[in-house]
């Protein structure tokens, strides 16, 4: 169903109008489709979105061989939307048209089919529109998410060998053949923990382990008729070691394995299995802790004794005021349940192949939960309950056994509830692509804590912050104790529209209380002058209240340069657009519009060959390049501009082999794929 709307609304001293298209999906989802031309100039490739040309050979249109990697990417990653007609020039995008975009269309439709070509067809017609804007039709595919039991969605007839793709950043990625295996052992293992572990036997077992989860068996069902089996029988009962009636194979499987197994085997059995446990005295991501927890070989290493000994670390000095019931002092508050459920959670979640630990982080400000694995089902659903695909169903109905844990489809909900029970800051719930792992966060503090409104009235000036609304002020002060705040992550803490909070943050943005990083879904937004975490930190949010000091504002309300750089020889203006200052040597420069003529015409001097010879080698090249950014820091897209040459071009063939040589440094070296990206030599 399309439906064509208009809106306006408010923004600074004027009102805005712009008409839309709105696409609703079979899935009911909504999305907002290009109506304009402005539209199409600022849109830019992301993790969610890629434009392609399309023109084939005639002119008229052809669907490009490259559009089944961004395609098979996408069913494996999040979804996300293809423009078929869009030209990408130096990083702009303009509206080339398609003649015949029927051609294309069953061309599509064709080749989908075809399962010697593609795996799985995902889209029907109600995810294909061809669009008309000012007599030129550009086509738009849905491209939605795989569901596990589809994935890999891959090319060619065989998963393996670079034929399956996931999208990271703005590329499509060939999958190593590991990641594919894991993807298809989610395929076709309902329960990942059931697998029979061939060569271990009951030797391998800790039997001190098995012999408290027998007292806490008894303490929660008194009578089980499980509690009179020896150890071996008993532990079949649980479903930990069991007989393949087809194979006839017997032995351990992996969930007795890990509940109740020795560190010295579980190692060779799992090789990529850890648990980490670490508490920390400040509410930093920095690695400091004060207590940790790691298989050492001074305790057993399984999951059931970390489980035990965790959650005690977890629940001391808590503190909740406990609860009355018919005169009882209730010990098990909503919050100790939902910190119980959150490590059980992890455990019974987590997908043990990959490469990175379970990790729970206690810090003064928070506590932090992280499994190897993405979600099996989406996050928002997990949020709202009712729906399970627990990864590890035996571990889950072990920890069922004892009291532990929650039913299916009611454990995060759980978390949630007792979370709000304080009226603290909801849970953070979200994954990471790389490796894939899953992260829920629980913070001890108020959705607006005195001494963060403090430090941002400080901050930004208090008769200037006064003028934000109670939604504005809310955004701030979670940028502010979580890092970075984004859209998803608003919705989950705050009860206005949509709509209204994407105006909050442009609002924001414009004014100069917060900067934006990335495109679409990926897009995150941060205060001023505080470095963005990198991807390879885990709860790398913390409260910055240290790293706020008061701006240096401009008369027109504006953040001044912090280095101070107005009218200077290098020809940098006060607040030139397009300049970032975040504590670096030089300043970013992130397009040419905003600088001083003479510098300007400096750089496209030291570019101009490049610019007019498509035949210059790559020595010649890297040289200018290199003499470009000597005494700044230059973004990819300002580099792609000057040097007429596309940004992946430049990336691929002279920047990065330029980084690797030591002839350039990069403005963030440890997150190279940073939207913000800029090179000094």
């Amino acid at each position: 169903m399309i439906i064509k709307f208009q809106i306006s609304f408010e923004f600074g001293e004027g009102i805005v109008k712009r008409s839309y298209v709105q696409c609703t999906s079979n899935e009911g989802r909504s999305m907002i489709k290009i109506y304009s031309l402005e539209d199409i100039e600022t849109l830019s490739e992301t993790v969610d979105l890629e434009c392609k040309l399309a023109a084939g050979r005639d002119g008229k249109g052809q669907l490009p061989k490259d559009f089944w990697p961004t395609y098979s990417a996408f069913t494996n990653t999040h979804g996300g939307i293809i423009f078929l007609g869009i030209r990408e020039k130096q990083g702009r995008f303009s509206l080339n048209g398609i003649a015949d975009p029927q051609r294309i269309i069953t061309d599509l439709f064709n080749t989908i089919n075809n399962p010697q070509k593609v795996s799985v067809n995902l889209l029907t017609d109600q995810y294909i529109s061809s669009i008309t804007l000012e007599g030129k039709t550009f086509i738009q595919v849905e491209v939605p998410a795989a569901h596990r039991k589809q994935k890999p969605v891959f090319l060619n007839g065989n998963p393996l060998k670079g034929n399956t793709y996931r999208r990271l950043q703005e590329g499509d990625r060939p999958c190593d053949d590991e990641t594919v295996k894991r993807m298809l052992a989610e395929q076709v293992e309902d329960e990942r923990d059931a697998r029979i572990l061939t060569g271990f036997e009951m030797s391998d077992i800790d039997k001190e382990s098995l012999l408290v989860f027998r007292q806490m068996l008894r303490d929660v069902k008194p009578g089980h008729p499980w509690l009179e089996l020896m150890d071996k029988e008993f532990l079949q009962r649980l479903k930990g070691w069991r007989k393949d009636r087809q194979s006839g194979d017997e032995g351990l499987t992996i969930a007795g394995f890990l509940m109740f197994g020795h560190w010295d085997a579980i190692q060779d059995g799992l090789p990529h299995y850890f648990v980490d446990y670490q508490e920390r005295p400040e509410a930093k991501a920095e690695l400091r802790w004060v207590d940790r927890l790691i298989p050492d070989g001074t305790w057993s290493g399984n999951i059931f004794d970390f489980y035990r000994r965790v959650y005690r670390k977890l629940i001391t000095d808590l503190k909740v005021p406990f609860t009355l019931k018919d005169g009882q002092r209730l010990e098990d508050t909503p919050v100790h349940v939902a910190i119980r459920e959150a490590l059980v959670n992890a455990l019974v979640h987590a997908d043990y192949s990959g490469r990175v630990s379970v990790l729970v982080v206690k810090r003064p400000d928070m506590f932090g939960f992280r499994n190897p694995g993405n979600m099996r089902i989406p996050v928002l659903q997990a949020i709202h309950g009712g729906e399970s695909d627990c990864r590890n169903k035996l571990i889950h109905q072990m920890f069922l056994m004892i009291g532990l844990g929650e039913r299916a489809g009611s454990g995060v909900p759980k978390i949630y509830s007792g979370w709000g029970s304080q009226d603290w800051r909801p849970p953070a719930l979200y994954e990471k692509d790389e490796p894939e792992q899953t992260l829920l966060e629980l913070r001890m503090l108020d959705l607006l804590p005195s001494d963060v409104m403090d430090t941002l009235k400080n901050r930004f000036e208090e008769n200037r912050f006064n003028t934000l609304n109670h939604q504005e002020r809310l955004i701030l002060a979670t940028a502010a104790i979580e890092g970075v705040i984004s859209h998803p992550r608003l919705l989950e803490i705050s009860t206005e529209h949509p709509h209204d909070l994407t105006l909050a943050l442009q609002k924001l943005v414009k004014t100069g209380f917060l900067e934006s990083s990335g495109h679409g879904r990926g897009t995150v937004y941060y205060i001023p002058g505080v470095e963005l975490p990198t991807p390879d930190e885990v709860f790398a949010g913390e409260t910055i209240l240290e790293k706020l000091k008061p701006l240096d504002l401009s008369s027109d309300g504006l953040p001044k340069s912090s280095d101070g750089l107005t009218g200077s020889s290098d020809g940098l203006t006060e607040n030139s657009e397009g300049l970032e200052y975040v504590g670096l040597d030089f300043p970013i420069i992130h397009t040419l519009d905003g600088l001083k003529t003479e510098l300007r015409k400096r750089l496209e001097s030291i570019a101009e060959s490049a610019k007019v010879s498509r035949k210059i080698n790559k020595q010649e090249m890297a040289d200018l390049i290199c003499s470009l950014c000597n005494g700044r820091f230059l973004g990819l897209k300002v580099l792609a501009v000057l040097l007429g040459r596309s940004e992946s071009y430049l990336r691929q063939g002279h920047l990065n082999p330029l980084v690797e040589q030591g002839r350039l440094r990069r403005a963030f070296p440890t997150t190279p794929n940073d939207p913000r990206q800029a090179y000094t030599s």
